[in-house]
């Protein structure tokens, strides 16, 4: 069996034990809150609830992507033990990580020309980057070496669905996705927008519905529509959330009402501090597996 590193970045949303139990290793992003710098490592160092409570509270947040150096340090660690790395970056359609990826990729590639070093952009987010590799480590698991794996992450992650949907517009009025004024529109009409993740792996308002209970069966029926199978869905599901758990544990029961062949629980976790500090506390995300994204 080839000895490789499969690798992404902490912003894929999974649990630190996730990450373990399937052997994928992980950088961290960084972020600060009211000006203190803290890595993005899981909600290990502030445990999410504490999080998303202090951004409820007022507190500042702000984000910083992993530089090249960084990325350098991290990559050749696995170099010098004479391993290949296959290493998926979150979406360039929300970060520029890639690009400090690749200019590390680039000089390591140089000094260690007998190494492989493959860098992918993902197109994903959250924990729908999570679903795409757990997925690769399953194949992996299953005898893939590190170039079939390079191709097959090229080949589907355009199937992996991202669906978002928000309950509090108060941080995407903040960070600017929303107009103050449709902010506040939307706030006293109780208007929870729908977003997905675009084939340029842009996050992208698809529908404004209002009220939380139609929004959460609207979430589903995006799911009927467009999961290989429709309703025989038999592939994994996973869930994000910030602070919002009863919404999201309504939503993984419908889920699992509605596709009965599931490969198991829908699997929900808790969106990272990196995405978080711009979506804010209200939001759940749903991924599965898919038609192709188009637009």
């Amino acid at each position: 069996m080839e000895n490789f590193v499969l690798s992404c970045c902490s912003t894929a949303d999974l649990s630190h034990d996730h990450f373990k139990a399937r052997d994928i290793s992980y950088i961290c992003f960084h972020y600060e809150l009211d000006g203190v710098p803290y890595p993005d490592d899981l909600g290990q160092t502030i445990p999410f609830d504490q999080f998303y409570q202090a951004m409820a509270n007022g507190a500042d947040t702000r984000t910083s992507q992993i530089n090249a150096e960084e990325y350098k340090e991290y990559f050749e660690g696995f170099l010098k033990q004479g391993r290949d790395v296959l290493h998926l970056c979150l979406s360039s359609g929300i970060s520029g990580s890639i690009n400090s990826a690749r200019l590390a990729q680039k000089e390591l590639s140089a000094k260690y020309p007998e190494r492989k070093l493959y860098v992918i952009d993902s197109l994903a987010a959250s924990s729908g980057y999570g679903l795409l590799m757990d997925k690769l480590a399953d194949l992996r698991d299953e005898g893939m070496t590190i170039d079939q794996l390079r191709d097959w992450a090229e080949e589907n992650k355009l199937n992996l669905h991202h669906w978002f949907f928000s309950t509090d517009l108060t941080f995407f009025v903040k960070g600017g996705r929303v107009s103050k004024t449709s902010g506040f529109v939307g706030t006293l009409l109780n208007i929870c927008p729908l977003l997905n993740v675009s084939n340029e792996g842009k996050l992208i308002p698809r529908s404004k519905i209002r009220g939380k209970n139609k929004v959460i069966r609207e979430i589903v029926k995006r799911m009927e529509t467009f999961a290989n199978g429709r309703l025989d869905y038999d592939g994994k599901c996973y869930i994000s959330q910030s602070a919002t758990m009863e919404a999201a544990s309504e939503v993984a029961r419908l889920v699992e009402e509605r596709f009965p062949k599931l490969n198991g629980k829908v699997l929900i976790n808790s969106i990272g501090t990196t995405i978080g500090s711009h979506t804010g506390p209200g939001t759940v995300a749903l991924f599965f597996w898919g038609d192709k994204r188009e637009d």
